[in-house]
């Protein structure tokens, strides 16, 4: 599948291992892959995301992925549900930071030794999106995978990602809207 990927989204999934590796978390996820999006300046998923305004509200949905990873990568949605469920989502981070340190439960081994070297490998969530990116792109009948199929894939999936691209007013509509104004010429 990597060999239908552009050199932008290639470029994506090099800078979700890199912000996976910098976490020193032990596997990518989609949160990396969105974060590995956000800081891009080229390519047409970038670019989609300047013309929704992402440019200027980029920190803010850096600090929302943050703050999901703190809450051990549990949604707002899944915040809320427990929530009513009478369960403390704020509390238990709160508890659990206050004997561990801050972000104990965010997967990474902050602060402590690095886990064995190597490359993260993938999670099952950022395979899906990848596969995801595949479909994406044969159902728009583009001939390759770019970093703008990425995008609509992070956009089309449950979880945290789509949650902040949602909040940040991108959905995959908007993302769609953006790319089929762009004089019908896709790149393929």
């Amino acid at each position: 599948m990597f060999e239908r990927f552009t050199k932008d989204a290639r470029e994506v999934v090099k800078g979700a291992v890199a912000q996976a590796e910098d976490e020193r978390a032990r596997t990518v996820d989609a949160g990396h892959l969105l974060l590995a999006l956000l800081g891009r300046e080229a390519g047409r998923g970038s670019s989609v995301l300047a013309a929704l305004g992402v440019t200027a509200r980029r920190d803010s949905m850096i600090r929302a992925l943050a703050e999901a990873r703190r809450r051990a990568g549990l949604s707002q949605a899944e915040t809320e549900a427990l929530a009513g469920l009478g369960i403390d989502v704020a509390q238990i981070v709160a508890r659990v930071e206050e004997v561990h340190g801050t972000g104990a439960m965010s997967g990474s081994p902050k602060g402590k030794a690095w886990w064995g070297g190597g490359r993260p490998s993938f999670g099952r969530e950022a395979r899906t999106v990848l596969e995801k990116s595949l479909r994406v792109a044969l159902a728009r009948r583009d001939r390759s995978i770019g970093d703008q199929h990425l995008l609509l894939a992070l956009t089309t999936l449950p979880g945290v990602p789509a949650e902040v691209l949602a909040d940040h007013g991108v959905t995959y509509e908007s993302v769609t809207r953006v790319l089929d104004g762009e004089g019908g010429a896709r790149a393929g």
